[in-house]
């Protein structure tokens, strides 16, 4: 299905990331957000994005003539043909947008939720027909990083999770299915189990913030990037693949899995990681330590896409 016009509800990081890239696809995108404000933020954060989506290969990018603001959810999704949407992380405020938007919804118009923890049957409750609703979690900023978490469930109308996925797929993003609800879906718990043991061992002495960094970056990190964490041990067991792996290492890794911490957000904790990023970072301001990560994300990005179209 090839939409044309684009409904991005909330204009937040996420919801700014996602027009900038529906409208460097060449598509009309109207945006809601209540914030005074919003006009000039979006048009900074859609110029900001543009030479990385141009990077990218659209044409498109950073034509702010694509683009139209509304203080108006009604307006905003009406004649639209697929809407994302990207407001405030709670439970009501995201059932009171739905219940404003519904009853002014095309037939069969799919919403793509960005929640990045809410499950999709809480969300549903705020609407009296979810059959177009469904879970869409990207990963920040959604104009740059492939990866789109989808989920549909009972509720779900027939073909509406494969609709979506050929459309995230045609502008670019790498999907994946969850075929079970759990708070925080999958890639954000993988992170949280990294960092919650990346703070046990800062809190345990065993080594620096910027240290216990430079480990992932520098370490496994880069072979996540390129076939995440079981791929790269089924490597690691040369022939005999991943039951070699696990022939020679489950009593080492099952002991590393026993001594793991259970550290939690405690105002000395915050105290310890603010102290180590100071350091890490030297000084060096937010937007410069953006522009590297995006810059090296992008170099890796367009490897990827060279090597999968050749």
């Amino acid at each position: 299905m090839i939409y044309s016009k684009i409904a991005v509800l909330g204009a937040g990081t996420i919801g700014m990331s996602w027009a900038a890239l529906f409208a460097a696809t060449g598509r009309d995108v109207v945006i809601f957000d209540p914030a005074p404000d919003v006009e000039a933020r979006g048009a900074a954060l859609i110029e900001q994005a543009a030479p990385t989506l141009r990077e990218l290969g659209w044409d498109h990018a950073g034509d702010m003539s694509r683009i139209r603001f509304t203080d108006d959810p009604v307006e905003a999704v009406t004649g639209a043909d697929f809407v994302q949407e990207s407001v405030p992380e709670r439970l009501e405020v995201k059932h009171d947008l739905y219940a404003k938007i519904e009853p002014h919804l095309g037939r069969g118009v799919l919403i793509g939720t960005s929640t990045s923890g809410l499950t999709l049957t809480a969300l549903q409750e705020g609407m009296k027909d979810a059959g177009g609703l469904l879970l869409a979690h990207p990963f920040n900023p959604p104009h740059l990083i492939p990866l789109v978490e989808l989920m549909d469930n009972a509720q779900t109308r027939k073909g509406a999770l494969a609709e979506a996925q050929a459309f995230y797929e045609s502008i670019g993003k790498s999907c994946i299915r969850l075929n079970k609800e759990v708070p925080g879906h999958v890639a954000n718990r993988l992170q949280a189990a990294v960092w919650r043991e990346a703070i046990h061992l800062a809190m345990e002495g065993v080594a620096s913030v910027k240290d216990i960094d430079t480990a992932i970056s520098h370490g496994p990190g880069l072979r996540w990037a390129a076939m995440g964490p079981t791929t790269t041990f089924h490597l690691g067991g040369g022939a005999g693949g991943i039951r070699a792996f696990c022939d020679h290492l489950t009593g080492p890794f099952e002991s590393w899995w026993a001594d793991l911490g259970a550290p939690h957000l405690t105002p000395e904790v915050v105290e310890v990681l603010a102290k180590g990023l100071e350091e890490a970072t030297a000084g060096q301001e937010m937007q410069d330590l953006v522009q590297r990560r995006d810059d090296l994300v992008l170099t890796y990005v367009k490897a990827a896409m060279a090597r999968d179209s050749g």
